[in-house]
């Protein structure tokens, strides 16, 4: 089967396709045959060797977590799944840009057929991380809640998530993103210079704020008069001991029960995952300059 390696770090030109051994699942295991797969910038960093010292590669290693596909078989004890279901998930073992891939059952649910491919590929460290920051700043109905990098792949679904708990939601964007983001409900600012003024005139009082973008934004909660108990970024890792601040991202939100309950949200026509590109498996390194280029609405997604 075909699947995506790199021997070292290294920019994208490290990436390659290649043919490797079709695994076989064990007790408890799904092999599944993937439709699509997500990209993200985590992927990105750790192929970059900028995240060694917390998640350091094994070479050659493998890429990927999210994926969407359809089973092929399964380990002993497996009772929820049989070869033809079609399934969304997510695997630990950087292992699911691939044309087949062994996944815990656990980290498997039922893809619902109004589900496109896409979307389901696309869908779980976007979604869990979204879903967790939402939750991490305790928002309830009449809370303000900032989000910087509204129109992200994480960012374009906290904001759907933070107006679905009765939030008021100003999304910082890009003004090429500020229609979507009215569209769903969110008042968008521009980012940039002047930023904190421009989300003052916008709100009274912001009682949250989610950032997903790192830079100053933990800085700008705070000037803002956000408790830091009420601010989750899901970069600025340092800021935890510096300022108080919760980091709670796709750790505290990944799992099968926060798949389905996505992925029924997305059936009834509640969140939308917004799709900016797709690239066949083959051309793995144009999606990840494409992902490097930035101003992205929504995922990047492999198709296979």
């Amino acid at each position: 089967m075909k699947a995506v390696r790199f021997d070292e770090y290294g920019g994208v030109d490290v990436l390659k396709v290649v043919d490797v051994p079709t695994p076989a699942p064990g007790p408890g295991q799904v092999l599944v045959q993937v439709r699509a797969a997500g990209i993200n910038p985590g992927e990105a960093k750790i192929r970059e060797g900028l995240l060694h010292s917390r998640w350091p590669a094994t070479f050659p290693s493998g890429q990927g977590s999210d994926l969407a596909g359809v089973v092929a078989g399964t380990g002993t004890g497996v009772t929820g799944f049989t070869a033809g279901d079609e399934v969304i998930g997510y695997t630990d073992n950087r292992a699911s840009q691939a044309e087949l891939v062994v996944v815990g059952e656990r980290n498997l649910t039922a893809k619902p057929p109004a589900v496109p491919w896409d979307v389901a590929g696309a869908l779980n460290v976007a979604g869990a991380t979204a879903y967790a920051t939402v939750r991490a700043v305790a928002l309830a109905e009449g809370d303000t809640v900032v989000v910087a990098g509204a129109a992200g792949g994480v960012g374009s679904l906290a904001v759907q998530l933070a107006r679905r708990a009765g939030a008021t939601v100003i999304g910082l964007a890009s003004p090429a993103n500020h229609e979507w983001l009215a569209g769903h409900g969110v008042i968008p600012v521009a980012y940039g210079d002047g930023a904190a003024g421009r989300i003052r005139q916008a709100a009274d009082t912001v009682d949250a704020f989610i950032d997903t973008f790192g830079a100053d934004y933990v800085q700008l909660a705070l000037e803002l008069g956000v408790e830091p108990s009420r601010i989750d970024t899901i970069v600025r890792f340092d800021a935890v001991a510096e300022y108080g601040v919760k980091a709670e991202g796709n750790a505290a939100g990944a799992g099968g029960s926060t798949l389905a309950e996505l992925a029924g949200l997305i059936a009834d026509g509640q969140l939308e995952v917004p799709i900016a590109a797709r690239y066949p498996l083959g051309q793995v390194r144009d999606a990840y300059r494409r992902l490097a280029s930035g101003h992205l609405r929504g995922k990047i997604v492999l198709t296979v």
